[in-house]
């Protein structure tokens, strides 16, 4: 079992709820949740780029036509993500944002393994994960619907 793998995964999921909640914050603060967003995907922008040049390959280029272009709106996707997540925390709450978003990525992360989407290994639902979504489909809504 790649343990360290698992470890990363866990540590990004926190980078990640830090970052989003931080980005909500910014919008808060500047009291357009736009522009907050637009500085957040600026600056990551500037980072994707230096990261890039660090392993520079000139014909990533060329090979950059073998890409279906529906692939390549993820990066859109990603900017609209970002910004509805920092619009939905304050009006609703990380808590609730963060476990409706978990729950939803478990959903979608079990169906793309079964079906082996997206070159995901295929790993078939069995009758024990899906009890595992429901226990946490459960909690989410303890979580997010009990005062």
């Amino acid at each position: 079992m790649k343990i360290h793998l698992f470890a990363l995964m866990l540590l990004i999921g926190v980078v990640l709820a830090l970052h989003l909640t931080m980005n909500a914050q910014v919008g808060i603060i500047l009291k357009n949740p736009k522009m907050g967003n637009a500085l957040f995907w600026i600056i990551g922008g500037v980072t994707a780029v230096i990261i890039g040049l660090t392993s520079w390959e000139t014909e990533v280029f060329n090979r950059i036509k073998d890409v279906p272009i529906w692939l390549l709106t993820a990066g859109a996707m990603g900017g609209l993500l970002v910004f509805g997540i920092a619009w939905i925390i304050p009006q609703i709450g990380a808590g609730p944002a963060f476990i409706l978003m978990i729950a939803g990525q478990i959903i979608t992360g079990m169906l793309f393994s079964h079906f082996g989407i997206l070159g995901s290994p295929v790993e078939p639902i069995t009758l024990t994960k899906v009890l595992g979504a429901l226990l946490l489909l459960s909690g989410v809504g303890i979580v997010t619907f009990t005062k």
